[in-house]
């Protein structure tokens, strides 16, 4: 992998991810043909691969779709932590929905892990599979009364953990909750032993196939950008933003973070576990085994997709800078980032998208956790179309509303977007923008075209690519990526490729290119 030194740290050129550069992938076909099945399954990552893998166990006719290649999305850009320890969460969650909501949130995250363990067990999947403690931590005096308040509810709640001064970790901590039982893996090896057994069972796979909508008549028929359709009795939509809404505006209640990683050998000792500070930067710490060597996966620098006040590769450098002062860290061997999402209350959005008749269920707002909260919701799946109810269904409903928390945030989240929009308008206008005929190899920027707005990158050998920076969803203004070299909204979250294609929703139509 080719690298460039970055104001003294030396990084890879490119963004890619361990887990993606340590699998093989199997490429799957293309759907030619109008199909008809029982359940169609939209999105191969965790949660989809799982619901797949589950609902073929009972012998239901499952097809499997993913718009880009299989394993190439969220789940290979995830830390791979398997953990019910999700930040600051159960003192918040007290607070707003009281301790028996609380309580159910640990539980079901608790079962999802357990799952993960079983199957690592009775299917004997190799991939790294490691039991380690998981622990929250504070450097800062003034965020400890944060954590201890955390620390009080997991005793209100019964939650097994430890309080203790100082973490494992070379920098001194000023408080710290350590929670035993927990684990971490190499989510790829694991997602792609569930796939090889659901294929067995008959499931089938297609990738390079993007669902549009779906159609309700008799039974429900899902409609792809090609023109081919399958006609089924359930719709499950396991991807970041649901692709159909019900007219319910997910986009309004959630917003996307963009947050960063790095993977590089440490020359200081590390003495184990998984760790997550409380305070701002984030930063997210745990080990991973590379062709026989012990490296760290160290996270963070997270900020709304498309807005942050510098340079995306200088979130890398930042990391980087971390990585060498606290553990020795002299050369970053990968780096990549990830996205999430997160709803206006912190829980995951799992269930009918319409009340609890639809036979449209989506999976989404994980909130950085979707190890155990993705395996949550193929496991809900697997019980409602079987026909049982989960006994989780109230708690993580997506079509629930709270007044507490969820207008503040509701109103925050579209008051920023509203700036956003704004910004990016007056932007436009003509005099305030670099020509496009500036952009050194290698770059991408927001320029003028005969006095418009407009994205151009120029690739290494002199390509000029320039698309319309009005996004396809709402008509927000996108920024330039030069970390993943994609163009960014800062309203909903969507993000292109810098040719134009879609790379992550809620946007299903590439922007516009010039040239």
């Amino acid at each position: 992998m080719s690298e460039h030194n970055y104001e003294g740290y030396s990084l890879p050129t490119d963004s890619y991810s361990y887990w993606r550069a340590s699998t093989e992938q199997t490429k799957y076909k293309r759907l030619e043909d109008n199909l008809d099945t029982e359940v169609v399954v939209v999105g191969a990552g965790i949660t989809g691969i799982t619901t797949a893998y589950l609902l073929a166990k009972r012998g239901i006719k499952v097809v499997l779709l993913e718009a880009g290649n299989v394993l190439e999305g969220t789940t290979a850009h995830t830390t791979a932590k398997i953990t019910v320890q999700h930040d600051l969460i159960y003192d918040e969650l007290i607070a707003h929905f009281g301790a028996e909501q609380a309580l159910q949130y640990y539980k079901s995250n608790e079962e999802a892990l357990q799952f993960i363990t079983e199957q690592m067990e009775t299917l004997q999947i190799e991939c790294d599979y490691k039991q380690e403690d998981a622990y929250l931590y504070t450097c800062s005096a003034e965020q400890l009364p944060l954590l201890e308040k955390e620390w009080l509810a997991y005793e209100q709640l019964g939650i097994k953990g430890e309080f203790l001064k100082q973490a494992p970790l070379p920098f001194a901590t000023e408080g710290a909750i350590k929670l035993g039982g927990q684990a971490q893996f190499h989510p790829l090896k694991y997602v792609t032993r569930l796939l090889e057994e659901a294929v067995k069972l008959g499931v089938e796979v297609y990738e390079q196939v993007t669902a549009v909508t779906v159609e309700q008549e008799q039974r429900a028929k899902v409609m792809t950008d090609r023109g081919f359709s399958i006609t089924c009795s359930y719709v499950v939509a396991c991807t970041h933003y649901p692709f159909v809404d019900g007219m319910r505006a997910y986009f309004s209640r959630m917003y996307a973070d963009r947050s960063y990683v790095i993977c590089g050998k440490p020359t200081v000792p590390f003495h184990g576990g998984m760790h997550i500070n409380v305070e701002m930067p984030k930063r997210s710490i745990r080990s991973v085994q590379v062709k026989g060597q012990e490296m760290l996966l160290i996270g963070g620098e997270g900020h709304k997709v498309g807005q942050g006040n510098m340079s995306t590769m200088q979130n890398y450098k930042i990391l980087a800078q971390f990585a060498a002062e606290q553990f020795g860290i002299e050369e970053v061997a990968y780096r990549w980032s990830a996205q999430d999402l997160i709803t206006l209350d912190k829980i995951p959005f799992i269930g009918s998208i319409a009340g609890d008749d639809s036979n449209i269920l989506i999976a989404t707002g994980f909130k950085k956790w979707g190890m155990t909260t993705g395996t949550l919701a193929a496991m809900m799946f697997d019980l409602t179309i079987s026909g049982k109810a989960s006994f989780y269904r109230d708690l993580y409903k997506p079509d629930r509303f709270h007044a507490d928390p969820d207008i503040k945030s509701f109103v925050s989240i579209n008051v920023d977007t509203a700036k956003q929009l704004f910004t990016g308008k007056l932007e436009s206008l003509v005099g305030t923008l670099p020509q496009v005929d500036e952009l050194a190899l290698d770059t991408g920027k927001v320029v003028e075209v005969d006095g418009k707005r407009a994205g151009a990158y120029r690739d290494k050998e002199g390509k000029l690519f320039v698309v319309d920076t009005t996004c396809t969803h709402m008509g927000c203004e996108v920024n330039w990526n030069d970390g993943e070299r994609s163009w960014d909204c800062p309203c909903h979250g969507s993000r292109f490729s810098y040719k134009g294609d879609v790379l992550e929703g809620p946007a299903q139509k590439p922007l516009a290119r010039w040239q």
